[in-house]
């Protein structure tokens, strides 16, 4: 393995350390400090969508639904038929006060699995505003 490799090969267990951190503190109900952590992680590897995915989850539970926003919608840029990607973005944009936005999101998201009462009741709440 010449240094390139080995270098790639740090970064990428550097990345899954502060993702894997990130994640226990975020699923441990502690967002702040999993801000950090995630967000370091997402500088690293900006294309990462499980990253931005948690990432987006931190920011909306602390109340920054702008950075949520943006996050949630650079996972759905990857990946456009992600339910959850779209659910939480249509909450992010209502919560940042940009109704007509999220009502396309959470339409989408309660299509994609109507299954999921959660989704159905967000977008009918929003709906009925």
């Amino acid at each position: 393995m010449d240094e390139h490799e080995r270098r790639l090969q740090a970064r990428g267990e550097e990345v899954y350390d502060l993702y894997r951190r990130g994640s226990e503190l975020l699923e441990a109900g502690d967002f702040n400090a999993a801000a950090i952590p995630l967000a370091k992680a997402a500088e690293l590897e900006p294309d990462k969508s499980s990253i931005r995915e948690a990432l987006g989850r931190v920011y909306f539970r602390t109340g920054r639904f702008r950075k949520a926003t943006t996050e949630f919608e650079a996972v759905i840029e990857r990946y456009p038929v992600n339910d959850f990607a779209h659910f939480c973005l249509g909450r992010s944009l209502e919560k940042s006060g940009r109704r007509e936005e999220a009502r396309r999101h959470l339409a989408l998201a309660a299509c994609m699995r109507p299954d999921r009462k959660d989704y159905r009741l967000y977008r009918d709440r929003l709906r009925a505003a």
